[in-house]
């Protein structure tokens, strides 16, 4: 089933934009990637939004919260700390923020993706066997690899702008284990992943850039209208 509705769509595409390209089958594998974030694009930008409304949120909380921080810091008793800790969580439910929002559903979703592409590469003889700039799509390649984990790494630190700092702290971790993991993960798969990687960084980079402008603009003309 997963290779009728994701491997064999991917292989026919692949195949379809290649031959438009002279069977470049990079160029192709750029193209959708293209493709699929054009697609992934309004649920990026609904992220981005509530982004921008959370961080407006832990503002305006921002007084309340740093108490609450200060008492906890200062109490000694196991039961007492419980208690301001669930107060703590009280004041997030008052503003309706949700700490754990993070906005994981296009990553969720590009998994199916992701899997779909690597078999789509694994079983097309095509594809597996191209020669793209300097490295066969089919085979492992330092270079492209580690550029797609410092692409990944430079988008994550441009997408933190919009983020409370206090949720930006928590996502640091993130920060490092998403690139990493892209690295440690396209070292033994074919090059066409770390492409796929690459160019949707990018992708999202310029996005991100982009919608943080546009939502930045719009929330100063809402401001200057309430005044």
């Amino acid at each position: 089933m997963f290779q009728q509705y994701f491997v064999d769509p991917f292989t026919v595409i692949i195949h379809f934009f290649a031959e438009l390209f002279n069977d470049n089958y990079g160029l192709a594998i750029i193209l959708v990637t293209l493709l699929i974030r054009l697609a992934l694009m309004p649920l990026m930008l609904k992220q981005y939004k509530t982004q921008m409304t959370m961080k407006e949120k832990m503002e305006v909380l921002k007084p309340e919260m740093e108490a609450i921080q200060q008492r906890l810091k200062t109490e000694e008793d196991p039961k007492k700390k419980q208690e301001i800790q669930m107060e703590m969580m009280g004041l997030y439910k008052k503003y309706g923020i949700n700490p754990l929002n993070m906005g994981c559903l296009p990553i969720l979703i590009q998994m199916p993706i992701l899997s779909g592409l690597y078999f789509a590469i694994r079983n097309s003889h095509e594809i597996a066997t191209h020669q793209f700039l300097w490295f066969s799509l089919g085979q492992p390649d330092i270079i492209i690899t580690i550029l797609a984990g410092v692409i990944y790494y430079f988008q994550f630190k441009v997408s933190q702008v919009n983020i409370p700092e206090q949720q930006r702290e928590q996502m640091k971790f993130m920060g490092l284990l998403s690139p990493l993991m892209i690295v440690i993960f396209s070292f033994n798969a074919p090059a066409a992943l770390p492409l796929y990687w690459v160019v949707g960084g990018l992708f999202l980079t310029i996005q991100t850039m982009i919608s943080q402008k546009i939502y930045k603009s719009k929330q100063a003309n809402i401001s200057t209208n309430e005044n």
